[in-house]
């Protein structure tokens, strides 16, 4: 059985929906958008 640390290791990174670009996550993300796709002013 794989430790969870490995786990979380190994998965891939998340990855901008509007983009592809990967996300830069934070302990509190679960947005699927990356911060220039999520701008207001664009």
């Amino acid at each position: 059985m794989m430790s969870p640390i490995e786990f979380f290791k190994t998965l891939p990174e998340k990855k901008c929906t509007a983009c592809g670009n990967a996300i830069q996550e934070q302990a509190d993300c679960y947005g699927d958008v990356c911060e220039e796709c999520d701008d207001p002013a664009r």
